[in-house]
């Protein structure tokens, strides 16, 4: 690829797929959304809001479906304190289907024809799944995914929702076979939802950089509950400035 910054923005799915300012991603129209006003998701014509779930890391995540797409597909938008960040589109067994980074434009799709595609399913049944597949972006860059997605055991509940954790490894390779990105961590299932959810991990990327996240859920807003459909993050944004502020000038300039 050429070479990108690595730019940490958790993805719907598992966070074992990072945002790669650069690395590109692919999307049909349903990915947009409706109007945003004061604060509130409009999901598009045809599509329901199901959840919104506070993160830490500054972020809150719109989980919806709409009524066009494949039985079982699910979609998300994310949203940090600047607004709208990134959306996506998963399949029932949690296949990244299709997504694009909103603050650069970049889109990306799953390319069918890939070695091991993740299941979801098989996770849930074994403990145990491992993925080998290709994504393609809409700057025609070809990125390999391959890790392994694996329950610790251990369960909690976070606001009344009962999640599972797992353990995770991600390295992601351009075509020619040079490591860009490596990814550790632990993130939560559901099973009700049928989805991954954030947690923390480890990333460092080809120069040696390393990074920290953390983007646990800590509140979950259903139909009818106080905080359904908001916008606005409500954990560790301040952090998140201060962190940012850090930055170098170069970082902040390709980031924003």
């Amino acid at each position: 690829m050429g070479v990108a910054r690595a730019i940490a923005a958790t993805p719907d799915r598992s966070g074992w797929l990072t945002l790669l300012a650069g690395a590109g991603l692919a999307a049909a129209a349903l990915l947009l959304p409706g109007a945003v006003k004061a604060g509130e998701f409009s999901p598009p014509q045809g599509c329901t809001l199901n959840v919104t779930v506070q993160n830490r890391g500054c972020s809150v995540s719109q989980h919806y479906v709409c009524s066009g797409d494949t039985q079982g597909d699910m979609r998300t938008a994310i949203f940090g304190k600047d607004g709208l960040r990134y959306q996506s589109r998963i399949d029932a067994e949690t296949r990244w289907m299709e997504s694009i980074n909103t603050i650069n434009g970049i889109q990306d799709r799953l390319v069918e024809n890939s070695k091991d595609h993740a299941s979801f399913s098989t996770l849930e049944e074994t403990g145990y799944d491992d993925f080998d597949f290709w994504t393609e972006s809409s700057t025609g860059e070809r990125l390999r995914n391959i890790g392994f997605d694996k329950l610790t055991g251990e369960k909690t509940t976070i606001d009344g929702v009962e999640l599972e954790q797992t353990r995770f490894h991600l390295k992601t390779f351009n075509a020619n076979g040079d490591l860009l990105i490596e990814r550790s961590g632990n993130q939560f299932i559901s099973r009700e939802m049928g989805r991954f959810l954030g947690g923390t991990e480890s990333m460092a990327d080809w120069t040696g950089e390393k990074f920290e996240s953390d983007d646990s859920p800590v509140l979950f807003a259903f139909p009818g509950e106080d905080g359904f459909g908001e916008t606005v993050p409500q954990f560790d944004c301040d952090e998140m400035m201060a962190r940012f502020e850090r930055l170098s000038p170069e970082v902040q300039a390709d980031a924003g």
